[in-house]
């Protein structure tokens, strides 16, 4: 049995929710959200709750039904609050600034970066060092914010380069004599 998946997801007021032939659609202040359900899940709007089950007792099926669960709580959690995630640029002569749909990104190469910004996601750059990513879906959030901080990792002698906020990097100690 599943433990997250038992657990049904109780739906904020302003949020409406639906299941439609396979299909959840969730629309709320921030947006519209849909998620195809695989087979043998099945989810159902009861009370302002919903609730996801299985119809088998296979490992692949209570793994799919924990999944979705969570995947539908997200959902519900994007349309109603959203999701951010904060850059920090280190180095000297780094820095950062939104151009339109680009951001624009000096980074120590020869060239300036660019990077466009996909359709849902907002990207704000509040200081030159910082970078302010927010959308309504965790997945594609997340992976926007993976793409930049692949541009230059942290390195782990002087720490320059694009980290999450709040992320430690292990520091080596230089050469010695």
């Amino acid at each position: 049995m599943s433990k997250i998946g038992k657990k049904p997801v109780a739906v904020p007021s302003g949020v409406t929710a639906s299941v439609e032939g396979g299909k959840f659609k969730v629309k709320g202040p921030k947006g519209e959200l849909a998620l195809v359900l695989p087979d043998k899940v099945a989810a159902k709007i009861e009370n302002g709750q919903v609730s996801v089950s299985t119809s088998g007792e296979t490992k692949q099926n209570q793994a799919a039904w924990g999944f979705t669960r969570a995947m539908v709580a997200n959902l519900i959690n994007g349309v109603s609050k959203g999701y951010e995630k904060k850059l920090e640029i280190t180095g000297v002569g780094y820095r950062a600034a939104v151009q339109g749909k680009q951001l624009n990104l000096a980074l120590g190469y020869s060239h300036d970066v660019v990077f466009a910004i996909p359709d849902g996601i907002t990207i704000v750059t509040p200081k030159p060092t910082e970078i302010v990513i927010t959308g309504t879906d965790k997945q594609k959030v997340g992976q926007v914010a993976a793409d930049i901080r692949d541009f230059r990792p942290p390195e782990p002698y002087k720490g320059k380069g694009i980290k999450h906020a709040g992320e430690f990097i292990f520091r080596k100690e230089g050469k010695k004599k």
